[in-house]
């Protein structure tokens, strides 16, 4: 067995983690390959002394990969799908700090749940993605243009709002006079969305969720439209530029670019572990069950 390796260092929590993960795999005779900067940064903290196989892009990951083991929170999962992209190879989260919705193996469960990988045993779940194109061209954007969590416009340089004119399959829908506009994948319903008051979706729904930022007409809600639907913005205000972020990576457009936003034409599976389902996650994130009244 082969797995792909790539994370994140938190001194205080990352260190037996990652100890633990190489003892396993090392007893069990499983081959693994390091993410070419995750490696330099253990053989700095001397955390790992043998020669290691690394990689640094997607074009590295095949189908002898069993999966890429994700170590520190969601934000390193988000990062990693910038690794597997078209790949086809499973996710795993090992949680290294707060619970997270896909990070979802804690510590103290490392040697139990990496049986369940040593024995197959375990499910895989696809999540999709959003690809995001920008007329005129914008090179930052056009290098990595998918997310796995949301593709969000908002205000820079400024404290006024911005105007997003917003067209679903070429009929207009609304200009959202806000901070900014937020357009999620079922996966990101659980994070930048909720936060602005956005539905929660399991990961399976096909759906897409546009949530505005702090809109200055209280009427302005969110949406849950099909995963199918093409979505075009268009984005004024008073600064020459606004910011449009794809997952945690945020490039500057020019005001009146055009964006368009769509479902890309492949999945990220990430591997579900027997017990850890997301709606066991959801009860525990959101302290579901908490209140003694329930």
């Amino acid at each position: 067995m082969k797995v792909a390796i790539y994370g994140q260092y938190y001194q205080n929590s990352t260190e037996p983690i990652i100890k633990d993960i190489f003892s396993f795999f090392h007893s069990n005779n499983v081959e693994m390959v390091i993410e070419e900067n995750f490696l330099k940064m253990l053989y700095e903290k001397q955390l790992v002394n043998n020669d290691y196989t690394t990689f640094s892009q997607s074009t590295s990951l095949d189908d002898s990969f069993e999966m890429l083991i994700s170590i520190g929170g969601d934000g390193t999962i988000l990062r990693a799908a910038t690794l597997v992209r078209n790949s086809g190879v499973p996710i795993l989260g090992i949680n290294a700090g707060r619970l997270g919705f896909l990070a979802t193996v804690q510590k103290e469960n490392i040697d139990s749940f990496l049986q369940f990988v040593i024995d197959k045993n375990y499910t895989t779940s696809e999540r999709t993605l959003l690809s995001l194109t920008c007329e005129p061209e914008n090179d930052a954007i056009a290098e990595m243009n998918f997310a796995m969590n949301e593709v969000t416009v908002s205000r820079k340089d400024t404290t006024s709002m911005i105007t997003v004119e917003t067209y679903l399959n070429n009929e207009y829908l609304n200009s959202y006079w806000a901070d900014g506009l937020i357009i999620s994948t079922p996966t990101g319903s659980t994070g930048y969305s909720l936060s602005c008051g956005g539905p929660l979706l399991t990961p399976e729904v096909k759906s897409l969720v546009i949530t505005p930022i702090a809109p200055h007409n209280l009427t302005a809600r969110p949406l849950v439209i099909p995963d199918d639907t093409e979505v075009k913005l268009r984005v004024s205000g008073r600064e020459d530029q606004y910011l449009v972020s794809l997952d945690s990576r945020i490039s500057s457009v020019k005001n009146e670019s055009i964006l368009t936003i769509k479902k890309t034409d492949f999945k990220i599976k990430m591997v579900e572990i027997p017990g850890e389902t997301f709606l066991k996650t959801l009860r525990n994130k959101l302290l579901w069950g908490e209140d003694k009244r329930n």
